[in-house]
């Protein structure tokens, strides 16, 4: 059976009701060029398609804010229905997309569809407090209902293969990098970074670095001995979303240019577990994130 899913979008400078959509669905190639966000064409271009699509799942329905924009999505991402209220939807699609970034909003729109029990997949980051984490998982019906990541978490790009921990020997320090603000990217970094280290792992002093007036920085000492710093550059600067891992013997650079893959993946997880009814999106490890994210906030001068 075909998953019915639903599309709620969209939040300023962030593209993924047309991105994530067409990775269901497919595209028009001609509307698609239309949506503000250059990047999104040119990589669903470089894919072969219908065979780039996510298998047996499909977005049915879309909302967002604006009739024009969601019209425009709709046809650029070969969305059949457009409703004027998000919560037409329930008992209509078997999965919603919140695909906003905007995680003060997140309680708002998520709250409805996880009230009914639906599985609900929300954007990066899922809060900007632990307190505001707390409050959307309280409503969790099931453990699982909630899934939200950075997708960059699954990008092959960023993770270390058994040749990489190798030449690196034992693991002293990660040092990583993202471009624009830290409420909405330092989780591509935060997560990935969190994944090198054992999930056993446990924060033992947080530092606050000064920074630009758009960006963050955090430096983070881990009971392992490992340190790890994290810094989002602002708009004002240019940089690749990129780690450095280094080790007793040695070190890694690993540089993220590869997003319809590590959306597709983490979309494809999604999926898997509203099939399979399993916890894709562990939810201590998603707390530990808003921790850091919370942690790192206001660290500008």
């Amino acid at each position: 059976m075909t998953l019915r899913l639903g599309v709620i979008g969209m939040s300023k400078g962030n593209g993924h009701p047309y991105s994530w959509s067409a990775i269901f669905n497919g595209y028009d190639k001609e509307k698609m060029q239309d949506c503000g966000f250059p990047v999104i064409p040119q990589y669903l271009a470089q894919q072969e398609w219908p065979k780039a699509r996510i298998k047996d799942a499909c977005v049915t329905h879309i909302w967002t804010q604006d009739d024009e924009l969601s019209n425009h999505i709709a046809s650029a991402a070969l969305i059949e229905n457009i409703v004027q209220r998000p919560e037409e939807m329930i008992g209509i699609v078997d999965a919603v997309l919140l695909a906003r970034d905007d995680a003060e909003q997140h309680l708002k729109f998520a709250a409805p569809f996880i009230e009914a029990g639906m599985p609900i997949y929300i954007d990066k980051p899922v809060a900007l407090s632990v307190t505001a984490f707390e409050d959307l998982y309280r409503l969790e019906k099931y453990t699982g209902q909630i899934f939200t990541c950075s997708a960059l978490r699954y990008s092959d790009e960023l993770k270390l293969t058994l040749s990489d921990q190798q030449d690196i020997g034992e693991l002293r320090e990660i040092h990583a990098v993202t471009p624009k603000s830290w409420n909405k990217y330092a989780v591509h970094i935060i997560e990935p970074a969190l994944a090198v280290l054992s999930s056993a792992d446990k924060i033992i002093r947080l530092e606050k670095n000064a920074a630009n007036a758009e960006g963050g920085a955090l430096t983070v000492h881990w009971e392992s001995g490992v340190i790890t710093r994290f810094f989002a550059v602002g708009e004002s600067a240019v940089a690749p979303i990129s780690i450095r891992v280094i080790g007793s013997k040695g070190w890694k650079d690993l540089v993220f240019t590869d997003s319809f893959s590590a959306f597709k993946a983490a979309l494809q997880d999604f999926v898997d577990g509203v099939r399979t009814k399993s916890v894709n999106s562990l939810p201590e490890f998603n707390r530990k994130v808003v921790g850091l994210i919370e942690a790192g906030q206001g660290s500008a001068e």
